[in-house]
């Protein structure tokens, strides 16, 4: 009995990593090659309700920003502007900063030239009634 117990454990681990697939990154409709997340995700927070993930990409030899706004915050603030960009130790601004169409859930950046730089993805949501906004880690 338990030489079975353990061969149905051992079959269902299989079975599990056999299912298993690794997290996919967002599809980013300026590099078509694919892209590949650096560093860990940011959360854009107002008080204790999650905004938007913040994101940084490397792919097609550039630096992408990337933000996605929340499904919760999305249904009970329709009228925002989600943007993206990547922020250097030297500029002024995000580099690339692109933002989508009022109501957009989710912004890509245009691919800035800094691979051979430290930076940071930035994200903003912004409408009349707030702006607000976040930082990555730095990744060199």
């Amino acid at each position: 009995m338990r030489r079975r117990i353990g061969a149905a454990v051992l079959a269902a681990a299989a079975v599990a990593v056999t299912c298993a697939s690794p997290a996919q990154a967002e599809t980013n409709p300026k590099c078509p090659s694919g892209v590949t997340q650096i560093g860990a995700t940011k959360y854009i927070k107002s008080g204790s309700a999650t905004v938007a993930s913040v994101k940084q990409f490397k792919g097609c030899d550039k630096n992408w920003g990337y933000v996605y706004v929340w499904d919760s915050w999305k249904a009970g603030h329709p009228k925002f502007r989600a943007a993206a960009g990547i922020m250097t130790r030297t500029s002024e601004g995000p580099l690339g900063y692109s933002g989508g169409d009022e109501g957009d859930q989710e912004a890509w950046s245009n691919g800035s030239n800094t691979l051979s730089v430290c930076t940071r993805a930035y994200g903003s949501v912004v409408s009349a009634d707030y702006m607000l906004s976040g930082l990555t880690e730095e990744r060199c």
